[in-house]
């Protein structure tokens, strides 16, 4: 039996631990590691050069990572397209989503936008073998305002606009306490991608690429919210909302909720949103979600069957009503944990779960963070079940130093299957599991 000797090696550059961490302002972290990966059980030496900065309002991140395999050659499906090369810039960012001002340039982890009837925790990058470059653009006037996300600039995706007023600010009632701050919304969010209407279609024989029979073009989603704040304190805050959107040439749906945060002194800090959906035949709420770009088109190689999400609006007349509920909790700023869950009344295959946490206490030896997206859950029962429909990352770490980390990460994620035109047609499963031990050193960048 052959032996498999692995060196570890350190080296100075910087981590960030993707969208799991984010820095203090005027901020940085120094650090850097290698190690190896198993990728569905073949090896392959991985290196990793992960810088973030966090200064004033700005922030900036890399993400390079390099990937060799047994016989000494670079793993090159990071590298097939330019907007690979160009996502060695993760993000640069300005301000934080709420603030008045917020862009965010690179890879959008959980991008919404208003309620999150339309788009919600939309990733545009589930797979690291194919990153993408897109933008949150987000501008508060106090009295009017827009948010803004586009998906990929290296080919037509997702893209999204909400104008937002609050009319009562124009007129002698703008100090009044719950109406002065009623805001009126309206979205219009689309799929420009060649491969967002497809129903069906079949390989070209020749050529091997993908031709559509029968395509519906662009999916395109219109909407309109009305959101009051009841309650406005620095301790409390309960606001109501009602939601409407429609998939143009589709069906619709409406949606009518609370979100209610509480604040204990610093000590404990509690987010909580629970909402009834009323669904339409025709109709998806939350359309553009964490798993749209691997639900957006799949073709099976082996059987030739293609499954699209417009399949699902097409031909799911009668998705039926039901509850959405979410619950973030932050004790003492070092231990959160996010969780929602979706699920329809009469939908067997309704279920949608996202789940995220971070525990890294200022100071401490250990570090554990984990991210889990599953959608289309059948019952209790499929919630943990890997499989085409889920997606998860998860990290535990031990600091035998205060500056090096020795952690186990974990991917659930995906990888491209290309037709014979280098068009990806289909996402399949991908397993990687690292040994890695990085060197990490916070500094000071200003301020």
């Amino acid at each position: 039996m052959k032996k498999l000797i692995i060196i570890i090696s350190l080296f100075t550059a910087v981590s960030i631990f993707a969208q799991y961490n984010s820095l203090r302002q005027n901020e940085g972290v120094i650090g850097g590691g290698a190690g190896v990966t198993w990728i569905n059980g073949q090896p392959f030496y991985s290196i990793h050069i992960n810088p973030e900065i966090a200064f004033a309002n700005f922030g900036v991140g890399l993400d390079l990572n390099l990937e060799f395999g047994a016989d000494g050659n670079l793993r090159t499906e990071n590298f097939n397209e330019f907007s690979d090369y160009a996502s060695i810039i993760r993000y640069v960012r300005y301000g934080q989503k709420n603030d008045p001002v917020y862009a965010r340039l690179g890879a959008l982890d959980y991008a919404s936008l208003g309620h999150g009837s339309i788009m919600y925790l939309y990733n545009n990058s589930p797979s690291y073998d194919t990153r993408k470059i897109g933008l949150e653009f987000d501008i508060d006037f106090s009295t009017f305002g827009f948010e803004s996300v586009y998906g990929s600039f290296g080919e037509a995706g997702v893209a999204g606009l909400r104008g937002y007023v609050r009319p009562i600010q124009f007129t002698q009632l703008a100090s009044t306490p719950i109406i002065g701050q009623l805001e009126v919304g309206a979205t219009f969010a689309g799929d420009f991608n060649d491969k967002a209407g497809v129903i069906s279609g079949a390989p070209d024989p020749i050529t091997g690429e993908f031709k559509a029979s029968f395509d519906e073009g662009s999916t395109s989603i219109v909407g309109f919210d009305l959101g009051l704040p009841i309650i406005r304190t620095s301790v409390v805050g309960v606001d109501l909302y009602f939601d409407y959107a429609s998939i143009v040439g589709f069906g619709s749906g409406t949606a009518a909720g609370v979100k209610m945060g509480f604040s204990g002194l610093g000590l404990v800090t509690l987010q909580a949103k629970l909402e009834r959906r009323f669904n339409g035949d025709n109709y998806l709420p939350s359309y553009f979600n964490a798993m749209y770009e691997i639900q957006r088109f799949n073709l099976n190689e082996s059987t030739g069957v293609v499954n699209s999400k417009i399949q699902n609006v097409k031909f799911g007349s009668a998705v039926g009503d039901g509850f959405y509920g979410e619950l973030l909790v932050d004790v003492l700023g070092v231990f959160d944990i996010l969780g929602s869950y979706q699920r329809l009344d009469d939908h067997p295959q309704s279920g949608m779960l996202h789940l995220s946490s971070n525990i890294s206490p200022e100071g401490s030896s250990y570090v554990l963070r984990a991210g889990y997206d599953k959608v289309n859950i059948i019952d209790e029962s499929d919630l943990f079940k890997l499989d085409d429909r889920s997606y998860l990352f998860a990290e535990a770490g031990y600091k035998p130093i205060e500056y090096i980390l020795v952690s186990l990460v974990y991917n659930w994620t995906f990888t491209p299957v290309r037709d014979g035109g280098d068009n990806v047609i289909d996402y399949v499963p991908q397993k990687k599991i690292e040994p890695r031990v990085t060197f990490i050193y916070p500094f000071n960048v200003g301020g």
